[in-house]
């Protein structure tokens, strides 16, 4: 059995996703982070950054427990530990892992501070929400040229894909705007959002 300790983000979202294609059994237990829970002893003992999501795995390697944090970092770990969602190639891996870290280093970063400033942030800086709106639209545009190689981020469908669609499909529904002109991102949500297994993720907590 896997702890998941996550709330309704897209961080969050991404490991739920991957355990429920995975069919790993897991209990999610949530952190609310609008409350300050992250901050709490019982959940810093589990990832001394308190961030959301991190899991305890009860049947780590050797049949230990192993606590895992980071998003990018359980998504890698599970596809090792199952040997699924990861091509056991080395240029396979590569592939699959520099998309990753596509979405690690870039759209969440980027999309998340055009949310901040855009959304929640208590006066509007111009500079700000037009610098992160066009990192955004650039993040997509990248996107959308690698779709025009297939219907997948890094040819079959794998933790890149789960790692991107959380944040993708939010941005989507809160900035429509970002998506003019793409015709493949579109797509590719549609059909990742079609997988039983991503609509029962994205529900987690």
């Amino acid at each position: 059995m896997i702890d998941l300790y996550t709330f309704a983000t897209p961080n969050g979202r991404k490991v739920s996703i991957a355990l429920e294609e995975l069919g790993l059994p897991y209990t999610a237990k949530s952190v609310d982070i609008s409350k300050g829970e992250q901050f709490k002893p019982e959940f810093l003992a589990v990832n001394p950054n308190n961030k959301i999501p991190a899991i305890v795995d009860a049947q780590g390697p050797g049949g230990q427990p192993i606590t895992v944090f980071e998003s990018g970092a359980i998504l890698l770990y599970l596809a090792e530990k199952t040997g699924k969602l990861m091509p056991s190639d080395l240029r396979g891996k590569a592939q699959v892992t520099q998309w990753l870290m596509f979405q690690m280093g870039g759209v969440g970063p980027m999309f998340g501070q055009l949310n901040h400033f855009a959304r929640f942030h208590s006066s509007k800086i111009p500079y700000a929400i037009d610098r992160y709106t066009q990192e955004s639209k650039r993040l997509l545009k990248v996107l959308d040229g690698q779709l025009g190689k297939g219907d997948y981020v890094a040819g079959a469908y794998s933790i890149a894909d789960i790692a991107l669609y959380p944040w993708v499909a939010g941005s989507q529904s809160y900035f429509p705007e970002l998506f003019a002109g793409l015709t493949r991102v579109p797509q590719w949500l549609a059909r990742v959002g079609s997988r039983p297994a991503v609509q029962r993720g994205m529900k987690v907590p």
